[in-house]
Parts: C-alpha cells; sequence; structure tokens
C-alpha cells in the first residue's frame, strides 16, 4: 500500500508498540518438528483502526477455539517502528512465525533468507484467487515470500452537489473516466472561489509513480541494483497533466501542494474543492468526518493509455526459523478465505486482493460508501518496476520528492524535472 498517508503516523497513537526482540516462537532451525502438546505460533499484526483491530482478533480467537492443536498468539505491532524491530528479532533468530507486512518492505528480508518461500506451502484455490500481477509483488528470486491480501488504489472523491449543478455525470464503477474527461470536469468544476480539484502532493513521489503506469511510464528500467531510471514521454504524462491543472487550466488549488489528503478535508466539505485525488481509504474519512447532509461519491481510478497502478498489498508472510511452516500456513489460509479478506478489507477500507472477497465485499456493504467501486479497482492494479529497484527508497528521498515538490511549484521545468530524476537514479546505482 502506499503507507506514507496519514495512517503510518496515526498508527503510533493507536496502538502500543510491541518489542520484537522477546518473540521465541520460531526458534533455530527450519523444518516442521514434532513436540509434545499443541504447535504454538506468533502472529505479528499490523492492524491498527478500531474495526480491523476487532476482526483480527476475532478471527485468531475463532482459529483457536476450533484448532485445539494449532495455537496462534496474537502479538501488536506497529508501522511506525516495525521494519527496524523485525530486523533485528531476524538477525537474532527469534522472530515471530507469522508477519504482517507489505509487499515493497519484505523484498529485503526475503533477498536475506528470512522468510519462507509459500509457493508450495499455500493452496492453487488461494492461488487462484489472486492475480498475477498482485502475487508478483510478493516474489523475489522466484520466490514467494509473502500472500499479498490488502490494496490500495487512487480514485476520485467528489462532491455530488457540485458535480450535479454543474452537469458532470458520475461515471458507472467499473468505467471511469479518462484523463482528458477529469481535467474537462475540473475545469467546468472550477469558478470563483472554488477549484474542481485539489492535489494533495505533500508526499507526491509515489503517488506519481504509481499513476505513471497509465500510460506506461515505469521510471525504473533493469534489476536490481542495476535498474537505471530513464524519463521519457510515458513518466512525463502524469506530472505535465497535474501542472497543466494548476498553472494553465487553474483548475486545481495551488494550496493543496503541500497537504496531505486529510489536510484537503475541511476545505472538501466547505465547497473550496469539488474533487480530491486520493486513496481509497479516503472514504473513511468521509464517512466519519462529513458534515450531516454533506453528499460525496467515489470515482473510478482515472484512464490513460490504461486505468493500471502499482500495487503495494499488505502481505502476511512466514518466518523461514519458524519450527511449523505447515501449521502456519493452514493458518494463512484460514485466515484469508473470502468472507475473512472481505471482513478484514472491511475494517481497513481497502481492497482485498481476492476475486471471491470482493465479491462478498460489494454484497455486505451493497456497494455503498463506495466499495463497488473499491472493488473494481482491483483488477487494474500490478507491480511497477520502482517496488523492485534497490535504490528506489533512497531515490525518492533524496532526489524524486524534492525534485517533483519544485516542479509543482512552477521552480523547474519538465526537462529539467526529467534530468534531476535520471542524475539522482545514477547517484543511487553507483
Amino acid at each position: 500500500m502506499l503507507r506514507t498517508r496519514f495512517r503510518r503516523l496515526a498508527a503510533g497513537a493507536a496502538v502500543a508498540v510491541v518489542g520484537l526482540g522477546a518473540l521465541t516462537a520460531c526458534g533455530a532451525g527450519g523444518d516442521d518438528e514434532a513436540s509434545s502438546g499443541p504447535a504454538k505460533l506468533r502472529f505479528l499484526s499490523l492492524a491498527w483502526q478500531k474495526e480491523s483491530l476487532q476482526v483480527n482478533k476475532d478471527l485468531v480467537a475463532k482459529w483457536n477455539a476450533e484448532h485445539p492443536d494449532i495455537q496462534v498468539e496474537y502479538v501488536q505491532g506497529d508501522w511506525n517502528s516495525v521494519h527496524d524491530q523485525l530486523l533485528t528479532s531476524f538477525e537474532g533468530g527469534d522472530a515471530p512465525d507469522i508477519v504482517h507486512y507489505e509487499a515493497s518492505s519484505i523484498g529485503e528480508f526475503s533477498k536475506q533468507g528470512y522468510l519462507a518461500d509459500l509457493s508450495d506451502l499455500v493452496s492453487d484455490d488461494l492461488k487462484g484467487q489472486i492475480d498475477k500481477g498482485i502475487w508478483d509483488t510478493a516474489t523475489v528470486d522466484g520466490k514467494v515470500t509473502g500472500v499479498p491480501f490488502l490494496l490500495e488504489s487512487q480514485v476520485v472523491i467528489a462532491n455530488k452537489k457540485l458535480l450535479d449543478a454543474a452537469g458532470v455525470a458520475v461515471p458507472p464503477a467499473d468505467g471511469g473516466w479518462t484523463w482528458d474527461e477529469f481535467q474537462t470536469n475540473a475545469q467546468k468544476l472550477t469558478k470563483p472561489g472554488q477549484y474542481g480539484a485539489a492535489w494533495a502532493l505533500k508526499s507526491p513521489t509515489n503517488r506519481v509513480l504509481n499513476l505513471a503506469l497509465n500510460y506506461d511510464g515505469t521510471f525504473f528500467y533493469g534489476d536490481g541494483r542495476r535498474a537505471e531510471v530513464k524519463v521519457g514521454d510515458g513518466e512525463k504524462e502524469i506530472p505535465k497533466r497535474i501542472h497543466d491543472m494548476l498553472y494553465t487550466a487553474k483548475s486545481a488549488s495551488p494550496e493543496a501542494l503541500g497537504m496531505s489528503g486529510a489536510d484537503t478535508l475541511p476545505g472538501f466539505f466547505g465547497g473550496k474543492y469539488a474533487m480530491l485525488p486520493g486513496s481509497v481509504s479516503l472514504r473513511q474519512q468521509m464517512v466519519e468526518q462529513a458534515p450531516a447532509g454533506f453528499e460525496w461519491v467515489t470515482l473510478p481510478p482515472l484512464k490513460g493509455l490504461s486505468a493500471k497502478q502499482a500495487a503495494n498489498p499488505q502481505t502476511l508472510s512466514v518466518s523461514a526459523d519458524s519450527k511449523h511452516k505447515k501449521q502456519a500456513a493452514q493458518f494463512l489460509e484460514y485466515f484469508l478465505n473470502p468472507t475473512n479478506m472481505a471482513a478484514l478489507a472491511k475494517g481497513d477500507w481497502l481492497v482485498p486482493t481476492g476475486k471471491q472477497a470482493n465479491e462478498e465485499l460489494v454484497k455486505l456493504t451493497a456497494g455503498k460508501q463506495g466499495w463497488d467501486v473499491a472493488a473494481a479497482s482491483a483488477k487494474d492494479l500490478t507491480v511497477a518496476p520502482f517496488q523492485q529497484a534497490d535504490g528506489y527508497p533512497e531515490w525518492k528521498t533524496k532526489y524524486a520528492t524534492p525534485a517533483l515538490q519544485q516542479y509543482f511549484a512552477n521552480k523547474i521545468t519538465i526537462d529539467q524535472l526529467g534530468t534531476q530524476l535520471v542524475d539522482g537514479g545514477k547517484q543511487v546505482s553507483r
């Protein structure tokens, strides 16, 4: 998922941090071992929202009641500190048996041999429920080291009354606007005191690179450390379109550039912005914070050459040192069956990876609150080259984010942006 959003910051306050150094369930050795009594597993969960926490804990409790021979201990983790804690616990040989994390972050642990290959441990049924492009996000050197189960897509949240007043029709859940249509409609919705859109670009890199797949822009070419950054027409398309909305059409608010998605909500509720391009999880704030009588709708992902976006799903992995890999895989199969996966997605306001879970979620919610749009968006999510480039985190922080911020502030040209991104890529690949 795009974990740069507000939830990573909020998680620290929402849950207690549990040190992983005390987790001793795995021990030494990599094979399942017979022992007296039930197999004991520790499950590190990063769930933090109230409903999601309850679903996670209820599923563990139900499993334990139905499987006395395989007992799972729920351990609460925290998004803010889990990476360093996991690294310490893996190196110390005392990691949890089952690890909740995200696809873009487990690659490092996979390459170091800390995560088990699940290729032969999960059923064909579970494999078939999830598209190959999503499985690829958790596949490293041919080994599947995580089961992807929750996705985050980029959609558009819109003020329904303002759309109606401007004569802008809401597209169907499975057929979003093209970028041209979006930009045209944003202009229709722009008038004194009101912008058609607000692009919250405080952290622009992930958003730009995710949406760049709409025009086959991948930025990274090649494999691993040898990946080379290139900026051609496909890579320039999304930045240019956003820049055009800001400074040519003037249909997007310049003041939103330094905001997060949540920061734009007061202006959105006040009618200052008609549309908010953002995370599908933003719907939760609509439900919880929108004033009484405020009508909002979720519009599908925008389309360029395609509606493809980069997928960074949340994942569940099994430690390579676990004594009970088969039992851990059995728990994963149960935890991620269609009904349970749908409940987990609903609790986190995200999109389930499983096809049947998607169908069940739409039925469960009757398609309300944008769940039909959220479910339909899953088909266009896939792995992107930048997610598997070793130098991406450094490039993003040191070069891409400052360069994109300068470009969106109208301080450099699109060609200067491209030069900075390419030069930064050369620095991190040395």
